[in-house]
């Protein structure tokens, strides 16, 4: 008779927060239950303030793509787009970092050492840019 095995995976929301696994079968199941929840009463709400998608304008990615020509020196007619990452058009960690320098200087804004380390293409950079503008204080 052959054996077989069932297991089942399932998330549950508790108002403590709990996290536990159990197979239903130790030997051949590679899934297990789930039980994950909040202190809350209630769904964490997906308005909450700390949750925001910052989502680049088409002007912001034409920008960058422009830095980033200027900076490996590339042709003109180069395709570019907001997928193509840095390290695909040769740029080095040092290429990296003058584009950074370059699109804190057009853009008016100061980007941190932790978030440029996490720029590895046109998308990221212009992402970071519309971040950091809406959360720039109004000049006077």
């Amino acid at each position: 008779m052959a054996s077989s095995s069932v297991s089942a995976t399932s998330l549950v929301f508790a108002p403590s927060l709990t996290l536990s696994s159990k197979s239903a079968h130790q030997a051949s199941s590679r899934f297990g239950a789930v039980s994950v929840g909040w202190s809350r009463r209630s769904f964490p709400s997906l308005r909450s303030s700390r949750f925001r998608i910052y989502a680049a304008q088409a002007e912001t990615v034409d920008k960058v793509c422009e830095i980033v020509r200027k900076q490996l020196a590339l042709p003109p007619e180069s395709e570019l787009t907001p997928e193509t990452t840095f390290t695909a058009l040769g740029a080095d960690s040092l290429d990296t970092v003058e584009i950074v320098m370059g699109l804190e200087e057009e853009f008016g804004i100061s980007v941190e050492e932790q978030s440029s380390e996490n720029i590895t293409c046109i998308k990221e950079a212009a992402d970071l840019i519309e971040k950091l503008l809406q959360n720039k204080p109004p000049s006077s």
